[in-house]
């Protein structure tokens, strides 16, 4: 028996004029949209006799009743496909378009609409749905591009413009920082009572005990506690993207007294590192960076009743001091077996790694090789052997101090004493080609073996393509797009979809230019 498809139509109208005749504009797309789903009985399309009209709402808006008992619905498995006259009746704007197909395809629901002949139930459909999601984070990009343009501007001229102002100052209608009391005093009372304490929790509890809190009267939290030691704005500085400016305001704490806490810190660091609490739950925690250098930091979600670890560039969870990059969210199971499998070749290379075991004897080098032949990988020694990973779209690049792992492995053959610092570091760095791809659904980032061949150019001519017969089905067609090059753009619509997917994915001809797909398209628009 053929299994039903549950039908829903959605119908809406900017403004109420008209909405009181007996046949309106909500009536008119209602009934194309029934004439559809009847032409599609033979592949199971029900309608459902509920109704979801929305009349006199915008669409660049979600809070409209009927949409939201709609959402609702599809969130309860009620409905499997919702039609619509045309996608703005759905929404006007491309960044709640791609949440609205989020909760679509959370709840495996899909979307046609009727007179642009878009169906996310056809593969072609989810092409175009893609594509029109990348002009959403186009959007989002531009827009952030423009942020932080202005933020970096007031940045140079030594103003804080962005954000609540840094404990112990205060923000003036100019963006001019000045210092405010209690807390100017209190951040001179964390520097000094760092260099005393010497351990952040103590002086976590010491502060609680003296009644030094926040604004807002609670106590200072560990992380506020750190980003407070090592923020240079109480220098009279102010920094952006790594980069650094003289601010207009007066600066709290002494040069001096900065740089002791900073050597501290660091002293602190590399003692935990090397210890045995050094456990994380996240193995490249405080390892990984992203194409542009940003760090990566561990991140979840849950779904489907399983949990999902990531790793997220800074450049996400603070889009204004961070330039953001091609890499910016990442598998962290993908990424963690993709270096835990490195790390383990690195000493199972006989050959290599002999080159590293010069200074000891020929018995002494067995006992090591052998060691690392058996060795199974425990995660603190991995952290503290790694000294970074950078992704790049082409590349993972790893440091290893190499230094530390013979030590390590002599460490375990002789019962010697293990002695290394950070001076006796000898750095060495693998580039594995591989290729970073983002996953069209998630915005996530995987990685796939292999070299990738990317035409940006390609790429460009095809968005452009399809935005452009967009607007011309919306009938808002930009005078540029009629006529030059631009028109023939027009054309790459038409192309096979296996042709656009492989653009897409990468995985076109090398020789393949926009003059050759433009005379390609033009033979599938006869």
């Amino acid at each position: 028996m053929q299994k039903k498809i549950r039908c829903a139509i959605y119908t809406r109208k900017s403004t109420e004029e008209g909405l009181e005749q007996d046949f309106n504009s909500l009536d008119a797309q209602r009934e194309a949209c029934e004439a559809y789903i009847k032409s599609q009985m033979h592949e199971g399309w029900v309608l459902l006799d509920k109704q979801y009209n929305d009349g006199g709402y915008s669409g660049g808006t979600m809070e409209r009743p009927a949409f939201k008992e709609l959402l609702k619905d599809i969130e309860n498995d009620e409905i499997d496909i919702v039609v619509v006259y045309k996608v703005d009746r759905l929404t006007r704007s491309l960044m709640d378009f791609s949440k609205i197909i989020d909760i679509f395809d959370n709840h495996n629901a899909s979307f046609v609409s009727i007179t642009q002949h878009f169906n996310t139930t056809t593969s072609m459909g989810r092409l175009t749905l893609n594509i029109l999601l990348s002009f959403a984070q186009f959007e989002r990009e531009v827009t952030g591009e423009r942020i932080r343009d202005k933020f970096e501007a007031s940045r140079k001229k030594g103003l804080w413009l962005s954000g609540t102002s840094p404990y112990g100052y205060e923000k003036d209608e100019h963006h001019m920082l000045h210092p405010q009391q209690p807390y100017a005093d209190n951040v001179r009372i964390i520097y000094e009572s760092y260099l005393e304490i010497k351990n952040v929790l103590k002086l976590k509890k010491y502060l609680a005990e003296q009644k030094i809190l926040t604004r807002s009267g609670k106590e200072l939290a560990k992380g506020s506690l750190y980003h407070i030691l090592s923020n240079k704005v109480y220098l009279g500085k102010i920094t952006h993207k790594n980069k650094e400016y003289d601010g207009l305001h007066d600066p709290i704490i002494s040069e001096e007294l900065f740089n002791n806490v900073q050597n501290l810190l660091k002293a602190n660091s590399v003692q935990r590192k090397h210890s045995t609490n050094a456990k994380s739950g996240s193995l490249l925690a405080g390892l990984l960076y992203d194409d542009k250098g940003n760090k990566m930091s561990p991140s979840y979600s849950n779904g489907n009743n399983r949990h999902y670890r990531y790793y997220v560039s800074m450049s996400i969870k603070n889009p204004i001091d961070y330039e953001r990059g091609e890499i910016t969210k990442l598998s962290a199971g993908e990424i963690e077996t993709f270096v835990q499998n490195d790390f383990v070749k690195l000493f199972k290379n006989t050959r290599k790694i002999q080159g590293y075991l010069e200074s000891y004897s020929v018995e002494q080098q067995k006992l090591m090789l052998n060691l690392m032949k058996i060795y199974e990988v425990d995660k603190i020694f991995l952290r503290t052997a790694i000294k970074r990973v950078d992704l790049k779209t082409n590349c993972i690049s790893i440091s290893y101090d190499i230094n530390y792992i013979i030590k390590y492995f002599a460490t375990l053959a002789f019962n010697a004493e293990f002695k290394h610092s950070e001076q006796d570091a000898q750095i060495i760095t693998k580039c594995i080609e591989v290729r970073i791809s983002l996953t069209p659904q998630r915005q996530n980032k995987i990685i796939i073996p292999g070299k990738a061949n990317y035409n940006m150019k390609l790429i460009q001519a095809i968005v452009k393509s399809f935005w452009y017969n967009k607007l011309g089905a919306e009938r808002r067609l930009p005078p540029e797009a009629r006529n030059g090059n631009n028109k023939r753009l027009r054309k790459l619509r038409f192309l096979p979809p296996e042709i656009i997917e492989s653009i897409m994915n990468g995985t076109q001809d090398p020789d393949l230019t926009v003059k050759k797909l433009i005379a390609l398209s033009e033979n599938f628009c006869k």
